[in-house]
This record gives C-alpha cells, sequence and structure tokens, in this order.
C-alpha cells in the first residue's frame, strides 16, 4: 500500500495530511472551510485515494493560507505515498461534465512541478469561497508532489458546477497516473530513468 502522513506547521496554519493512493475513497476531511471540504471530497471519492486531512488556519483573515497550505501539505503527502514512481502509467488525463460545466484535466508526474491553468469563473465567489483560492491550491499541490498539470474549464455558466469539475477531473486523471502498470515492469516511465 502506497501510504504517507505529512504534518506541516507554520505561524500561519497547522495542517496533517494521510493519504492512501491505493484506497477506496474513504475520506476525513476537516479543514474549517467547507466548500474546501466538498472539493476534497470529490478527489477522495474520484480518485478512489483514502485521504485524511486536518487543518487550522488563520481563519480570521480569510481562507488563503488554510486552502494553499492544504494543497501544498496534500502535495507532500502524495509525493511521499508515490515514492520512486516505478512501474506506474505517470501520464492521467480527464474530462468530466456537471450539468452545463466541462473541464478537462491532464497530468504528468514529471517530477517537474508546473501549472497551466485557464479558467474563467463567472463569478468571484461560491458562498464564502474565493475562487481564486482555486489557483493557489492547485499551486501548491503542484510545486510539492512535483507535476506537470494542465485544468481547463472547456464550458461553464455556474461557478460552483465549473469549480466541481475541475475538482472531479483532477481526482480522475490523479488515479490514472498513479495506476500500476504491469507492462512497465517495476521501471521508470521515462528515457532519463529517474522522474
Amino acid at each position: 500500500m502506497r501510504t504517507a502522513e505529512v504534518t506541516r506547521n507554520t505561524l500561519e496554519t497547522q495542517i496533517t495530511v494521510k493519504i492512501n493512493l491505493d484506497g477506496t475513497g474513504e475520506k476525513h476531511l476537516d479543514t474549517g472551510v467547507p466548500f474546501l471540504d466538498h472539493m476534497l471530497d470529490q478527489i477522495a471519492r474520484h480518485g478512489l485515494f483514502d485521504l485524511h486531512i486536518e487543518a487550522k488556519g488563520d481563519l480570521h483573515i480569510d481562507a488563503h493560507h488554510t486552502v494553499e497550505d492544504t494543497g501544498i501539505t496534500l502535495g507532500m503527502a502524495f509525493a511521499k505515498a508515490l515514492g520512486d514512481k516505478k512501474g506506474i502509467v505517470r501520464y492521467g488525463h480527464s474530462y468530466v461534465p456537471l450539468d452545463e460545466a466541462l473541464s478537462r484535466v491532464v497530468i504528468d508526474l514529471s517530477g517537474r512541478p508546473g501549472l497551466h491553468m485557464d479558467v474563467d469563473f463567472t463569478r468571484a465567489a461560491i458562498g464564502q469561497y474565493d475562487v481564486d483560492l482555486t489557483f493557489e491550491f492547485f499551486q501548491g499541490f503542484v510545486n510539492h508532489a512535483l507535476a506537470t498539470v494542465h485544468i481547463d474549464n472547456l464550458k461553464g455558466k455556474n461557478a460552483h458546477h465549473q469549480c466541481e469539475t475541475i475538482f472531479k477531473a483532477f481526482g480522475r486523471a490523479l488515479r490514472m497516473a498513479v495506476a500500476h502498470d504491469e507492462r512497465q515492469q517495476g521501471m521508470i516511465p521515462s528515457t532519463k530513468g529517474a522522474l
């Protein structure tokens, strides 16, 4: 089982993430940001990752540090659980619709962090959640998971639907990328011999 536990403490946030990449989608999510918990649930359920996240942050200021640092800590845990990447598929992609919204996420577990995100949210907030924080979450993740991620919302009029399709597609693309490829026979999926 590819599992990891990471705790990250700063003056702004205290976050613990436990992950099992070969799980069933079980989760315990308590970040203090209800919409973020809802989105993390999409990653767990559609990625089939067991995910336990507890976060305490300076929410009296706003949710920025909590959302960003949750992405950072999740990325750290993901990289630790993934290990040397021998025998994985490496690449993953997914298109996910939700009513009028459609998003595409493409992932390369390349060892090189890069986020390319093209999303024109139709409003600035979903309840109390600032949609700009979606970028911060994924930037934190890619920087610490060492992954290249392309996120495109292709259609959408409802910001909740736009965001939810992104997180669902992200979970499914990750699930594909971390899957074992029996033909790799334990090799690193790179001509460099390392990722």
